[in-house]
């Protein structure tokens, strides 16, 4: 896909993709890159991966690193930002868009960990390196935004009650981020085809995807997706903090 952003546009600006070794934090973290941002590509146990995009990403001129981080885990979240502080000495872009819960073999409130408990806390150890001017992006899912007044699958229903629990506990915080003159938009889109989410929903309910495509009409892919999120982090902020992608006509206001 075309990249959104024009290319020099985030020259000088550094940004950190959480997940984005591959699936939408890659293509985000590409089209980041591309535009002229210095970039982190961060993952947890995929670093083989995340090398890869980083050899890429510099190859084609960018300027990009890969850091290795648990999210859930106070001490390498903290390293993490250790380390950027020491390689740029600060961030201009934070996209929050690491996210699970339908992993086997996780505790039962792993999901509440990382969608909840590992934002907030990563939102909080950037905050000293993110100045005046620059934005912090949430991603998420209309079927966790929404989950208040919309039912959704029963498979998903812990990451979106966790997902909606991490964007409140977010929202939070936009008081203090607005004293900061930190920007904060959540993207909110329908599921999105070729994510590992929408694979285990799958392999969890056969149809449901197709299902959910028949009933919106269209559901994006993942560069689609990405292209969405990179322009979050550039575009005017919405009123309500809010960047909806795709078809929302069947969801309930909340």
């Amino acid at each position: 896909m075309t990249n959104p952003l024009a290319a020099g546009s985030l020259d000088g600006l550094r940004a950190l993709v959480t997940g984005s070794s591959r699936g939408i934090g890659a293509d985000t973290a590409s089209f980041l890159s591309a535009a002229g941002a210095s970039v982190v590509i961060n993952y947890r146990n995929k670093e083989a991966r995340a090398q890869k995009l980083v050899d890429k990403l510099n190859a084609e001129g960018g300027s990009a690193i890969a850091i290795g981080a648990d999210l859930t885990d106070a001490d390498s979240v903290s390293a993490l930002f250790d380390t950027i502080e020491s390689e740029w000495g600060g961030l201009d872009i934070l996209v929050l868009n690491a996210s699970g819960g339908m992993e086997s073999g996780m505790a039962d409130d792993y999901a509440m960990q990382l969608n909840r408990d590992a934002q907030v806390r990563l939102l909080n150890a950037a905050l000293p390196l993110l100045a005046p001017g620059s934005r912090v992006v949430f991603v998420t899912s209309h079927q966790a935004h929404f989950v208040a007044t919309t039912p959704t699958m029963p498979e998903y229903l812990p990451v979106a009650l966790s997902k909606r629990a991490g964007e409140d506990a977010l929202r939070g915080l936009i008081p203090v981020l607005d004293e900061a003159g930190i920007g904060f938009v959540v993207v909110s889109g329908d599921m999105i085809e070729g994510t590992i989410t929408a694979t285990l929903l799958e392999r969890a309910n056969p149809g449901a995807i197709s299902a959910r495509k028949d009933a919106a009409g269209k559901l994006y892919n993942v560069s689609e997706f990405a292209a969405e999120v990179a322009l979050a982090a550039v575009e005017p902020i919405p009123a309500d903090h809010t960047r909806y992608v795709g078809d929302v006509s069947g969801f309930a206001a909340s």
